[in-house]
């Protein structure tokens, strides 16, 4: 029976057709289970996925299998990007029992949810001590057949010990200038001097790590800090974790040198790592990170726009190649693990699968086809492309390395140009159409202020169609955020605490470049319920509202993982909302929430980088600029409005209008001096005396 096709996850939808008879994560399933009296396989990944695809035509296509998983199991399918709910609760249980994570998560539950048997990618036939799937099926029928009392033992007691996990400390202050100093001396030790980033491989881009170093950096000076983000920055725009053709960002790099990428495409990295490169720009001038800043943001309106205006989820690592390669294929990890171990490969370059890179990667001959044997030379020395290549099979994925000698610019560009268009006839990868609230939030934040800082409306206007789809499709009239959307269709998800917490700060970073009240309004209303469904006793936040679906844990995770942490984006855009409306309730919300980062920043800064760059927020107070002016078109106003949007103080909230009722509250009682516009600047209850000079504002913002 087909009970995905009306699903709007193009995940599930994948999975509509496979010969297992998948349910959808509900209370229908598991009542399913109790009256077969049968375990529960629960598969979760996401569309993107490449071990994910691997395993779905290894062993979800396969008929034998298939039946074996009908008879003796209730399959539930989930997209964790629906769901993150439920892959976070079943994630600490595989991570706890085996060490390690990843998708796809393959998980063993009785008839009331609760696991008793994990893993990830499963073979489809024994490989290097892995137990094939089939195997793992048997096993574990066996086990619930003959050794019942022992599995619902076991899984009771899983279940008890992941309830002992509550986090036992949120703090009881906010981080200062000691628990600051010692973050960045944390991950002073963690960087990769010669690399740029943080560890070893797999490498991810450290995008909120990137966002404290350069406000703290701001604050304190700290040149350690702004080379450390100026470095790493660098590295990965010059790697190939970075689309050296068409922009834009790769989940990963599979090396500790950038070089050759995951390849697929997350809205989130691209919004984060757009606003990062902003940022430095903003500090440095840097003519690297203004390219890259703006290409990430064309990339992203350019392939990841939906036709409602949103933002799509992510492109696929894999598409179909142009001619089909022959040959061994690169091993692989589990997509996106906090602990990854070698999976099987052998499944690229087969003959009607999609193929891991093939949109993007290129040889000498491919070149040449393209652009000539004299352009095609030029190529392979500026993008790095060698007839050894750097990925497989003798193709390599494009880079910008370090050059002695010096490129011609409008050649290069011609060069850029072609390669462009003549990938753009290969097949694509697929595309995940799914709108995601929280992700669309980050995005529209990315596009706001990138479109503000380098004189593009037509990136700030992206970003306001993306938020009107959020209100329109995905608010209720009760302030009730859905997670998702597909097709102007909202999703049956509720949001999670992320959704509320990113997509309040993509509503406050508009309400700052365009100086619309109603983003104040809208992101006031997220904020309330924040406040209402999401915290606990001692000002510490759940990933789930109080009156969302119980599952067998209530899910709190103060720690970044590919996006910022609920929380502590929750108190960012709280301390925001604070500082432009006055609201007591909410700074002391934001202050009790960052109580954890003066626990957990100085130990693991890696994995709280957000909350680190919220805390250099609070500790700069954060600054309050509004600019009042005659008009919002008037040429004075908008050099002031510019001005206070480009200062680099950690989490200055600005607020420009005309100082009318009814306006931004920031700008109450504010008048023009002198009938010029005029930009007051306030922090921790003192103000400064109120200027007409961009050039005086620019000093205040700077320091």
């Amino acid at each position: 029976m087909n009970r995905l096709a009306h699903e709007t996850s193009p995940y599930l939808l994948q999975h509509a057709d496979n010969p297992v008879d998948w349910w959808p994560w509900s209370a229908e399933a598991f009542a399913e289970a109790r009256s077969r009296n049968v375990p529960v396989l629960l598969s979760v990944g996401y569309s993107s996925c490449h071990w994910c695809h691997v395993m779905a035509h290894e062993s979800f296509e396969d008929a034998g299998i298939a039946a074996y998983l009908n008879e003796h199991f209730v399959s539930v399918k989930v997209d964790r990007e629906e769901r993150p709910d439920v892959d976070a609760v079943y994630m600490e249980a595989v991570q706890a029992a085996t060490g390690q994570g990843g998708w796809p998560m393959t998980v063993f539950l009785t008839p009331d949810a609760e696991p008793f048997y994990f893993g990830t990618y499963f073979p489809p036939a024994p490989h290097r001590g892995m137990p094939s799937f089939p195997q793992v099926l048997e096993g574990v029928r066996r086990a619930w057949a003959e050794r019942r009392d022992e599995v619902t033992e076991v899984a009771g007691k899983i279940v008890r010990d992941l309830a002992g996990r509550e986090l036992a400390d949120s703090g009881t202050r906010p981080p200062g200038e000691e628990e600051l100093a010692q973050a960045l001396l944390g991950l002073t030790r963690e960087y990769d001097a010669q690399r740029g980033g943080f560890g070893g491989a797999p490498k991810f881009p450290p995008s909120m790590v990137l966002e404290f170093l350069l406000r703290h950096h701001a604050r304190t000076g700290s040149e350690g800090a702004l080379q450390m983000a100026q470095d790493t920055c660098e590295r990965m725009a010059r790697g190939g974790i970075y689309d050296q053709l068409g922009g834009g960002f790769a989940r990963y790099s599979v090396d500790r040198d950038w070089v050759v990428p995951h390849f697929e495409k997350m809205l989130y990295d691209n919004a984060l790592l757009c606003r990062v490169y902003a940022h430095l720009w903003r500090a440095t001038g840097s003519d690297l990170a203004r390219r890259v800043a703006l290409e990430t943001a064309d990339f992203m309106v350019r392939e990841l726009r939906t036709n409602e205006g949103g933002f799509a989820s992510a492109l696929d690592a894999d598409s179909e190649e142009e001619a089909p390669r022959e040959g061994a294929s690169r091993e692989g990890v589990p997509c996106e693990g906090v602990s990854r171990e070698e999976a099987p490969g052998g499944q690229q370059g087969i003959a009607g699968h999609p193929v891991e890179g093939a949109y993007y990667v290129w040889t000498p001959r491919r070149l040449v086809e393209v652009l000539g044997e004299q352009d095609a030379e030029l190529a392979a020395q500026y993008y790095g492309v060698t007839e050894e290549g750097t990925f497989e099979h003798g193709s390599s994925v494009l880079q910008l390395p370090q050059h002695e000698r010096v490129f011609d610019a409008e050649k290069v560009e011609s060069i850029r140009h072609r390669l462009f268009e003549a990938r753009a006839l290969r097949p694509a990868p697929g595309r995940d159409d799914k709108v995601v609230a929280a992700w669309n939030g980050l995005a529209i934040a990315a596009l706001a202020e990138t479109g503000a800082y380098f004189d593009r409306p037509d990136l700030v206007d992206a970003a306001i169609a993306a938020a009107d789809l959020l209100v329109r499709v995905h608010l209720d009239e009760h302030a009730r955020l859905a997670r998702t959307s597909k097709d102007g269709r909202v999703g049956a998800n509720a949001g999670v605490l992320e959704d509320y917490a990113d997509v309040a700060e993509g509503f406050l970073a508009l309400a700052s470049v365009t100086g619309e009240g109603v983003w104040l309004e809208f992101a006031g209303l997220l904020l309330d319920h924040v406040l209402a469904q999401f915290t606990d006793d001692s000002g510490g936040l759940y990933d789930t509202a109080a009156d969302a679906e119980q599952l067998i844990r209530r899910p709190q995770d103060p720690t970044d993982n590919a996006t910022p942490s609920g929380w502590s984006a929750a108190a960012g855009a709280l301390l925001s909302y604070a500082a432009q409306t006055g609201s007591a309730a909410h700074r002391t919300a934001a202050e009790r929430a960052l109580g954890v980062v003066g626990t957990v920043g100085p130990r693991v800064p890696r994995f709280i980088g957000w909350g680190l760059a919220v805390a250099e927020a609070l500790l700069d107070g954060p600054r309050e600029v509004a600019i009042v002016g005659p008009a919002l078109d008037d040429p004075a106003t908008k050099a002031l409005h510019r001005t206070a949007l480009l200062g680099t103080a950690p989490g200055a909230v600005v607020a420009v209008g005309t100082g009318e009722d009814g306006e931004l509250p920031l700008l109450a009682d504010r008048p023009l001096v002198d009938g010029r516009p005029t930009a007051y600047v306030c922090r921790h209850f003192t103000c400064d005396a109120p200027t007409t000079d961009p050039e005086q504002l620019r000093r205040v913002l700077s320091g």
